[in-house]
């Protein structure tokens, strides 16, 4: 049995000033022989997860070779976006695949959604305390 592994919330700080805290867990994204360390921000309203061109592109994906096209809602809606998979490890958890709809969008964050980081892991998060903890899907 895995162990969950707690992280504290990432400091935002917004314009006039304002400073929030989000849930963004580190991770590292795996295609093609390369590899990507990244933030990703925890979505539960999120249906897919989204990831943001220029990591794509760090992984070695080709936009042009990829042919399945996702549609997105809310503010990427504006945005082409492209279905990919690709070998994700958080912590020392073992490694998953997760899908994702590649948009061309430049100024998005990876985006942690229902389908299908939410599938593989459980997350609890203590809001009061600024941490959350993640735990892989149990066999």
């Amino acid at each position: 049995m895995v162990d969950a592994k707690r992280f504290p919330y990432k400091i935002i700080d917004r314009s006039l000033g304002m400073v929030d805290r989000m849930p963004y867990l580190p991770l590292t994204l795996i295609s093609n022989d390369r590899s990507s360390n990244v933030e990703g921000l925890l979505d539960t309203g999120a249906s897919v997860n989204v990831l943001p061109y220029e990591v794509g592109q760090q992984l070695g994906l080709i936009w042009e070779k990829e042919t399945i096209s996702v549609v997105l809602a809310g503010n990427l809606a504006q945005f082409e976006a492209r279905a990919v998979v690709v070998n994700a490890q958080v912590s020392s958890f073992p490694r998953v695949n997760l899908a994702f709809a590649w948009t061309q969008a430049t100024s998005v964050p990876l985006i942690l959604g229902q389908a299908n980081f939410f599938i593989e892991f459980d997350v609890c998060f203590f809001r009061t305390r600024s941490e959350f903890e993640v735990r892989p899907k149990q066999q």
